[in-house]
């Protein structure tokens, strides 16, 4: 029986490519603000794009946060995408603003020092040795990236308070090294988009397909 999975609408997000994605590798996908559905389905992905504070306000309007916090505490798959990932932080600071975020993840969330911004295009990821994610991917594999923000410093010893589960990081470079990718073990997220990176997306879902 295909894997049901939600991906969360709160009003931000590549919401139908992430859908066809995820039922390109066979998952049983519906795209929902009912969060009941996101409760209970075997995998939710939280999407987003744009500006950190509107994607915190989305959800905080939904009233998200509860049930993304209720599903890692019970050991319930999460997927966070872009700035679906970066939420999931602390906080986030654009042009000198800070917004709270759900602290699901130690951290927090700024702008990319380097020559180009955004960083758009496509990069390589340095993958942990025990990553769920990118298992078999080779080393030369590249995703899509579209971001002016990420996350530049993460504890890979940290521990989430919620989960109790060590973090695992993945990273890339632009300019400066940051956070491309993270994993618990049962809140995973990308600063890329996997639904827009092809074959590589595509194994990646796989991947975390596999954890449901």
């Amino acid at each position: 029986m295909a894997k049901r999975v939600v991906i969360l609408d709160y009003g931000s997000g590549n919401l139908r490519s992430a859908e066809r994605a995820v039922a390109r590798v066979g998952a049983d996908v519906e795209v929902t603000d009912d969060l009941g559905k996101a409760a209970r389905a075997d995998g939710l992905v939280v999407p987003g794009v744009g500006a950190y504070a509107a994607c915190m306000a989305g959800i905080e309007q939904l009233g998200a946060g509860p049930t993304i916090a209720e599903r890692i505490r019970a050991g319930a798959p999460v997927l966070g995408i872009c700035v679906g990932m970066q939420i999931l932080f602390e906080s986030g600071e654009e042009h000198g603003v800070v917004t709270k975020g759900l602290g699901l993840a130690p951290g927090e969330v700024k702008a990319l020092h380097a020559p180009v911004v955004p960083h758009m295009g496509w990069n390589t990821v340095n993958w942990p040795q025990d990553t769920v994610l990118g298992a078999g991917l080779p080393a030369d594999t590249r995703f899509y990236f579209v971001h002016s923000y990420a996350p530049t410093v993460i504890d890979a010893q940290a521990h989430d308070a919620r989960s109790q589960a060590g973090v695992r990081v993945a990273t890339a470079v632009h300019g400066e090294p940051f956070v491309a990718a993270f994993e618990t073990d049962v809140l995973r997220a990308t600063q890329f988009h996997p639904e827009k990176s092809g074959d590589a997306g595509a194994a990646l879902l796989t991947n975390w397909l596999g954890t449901l």
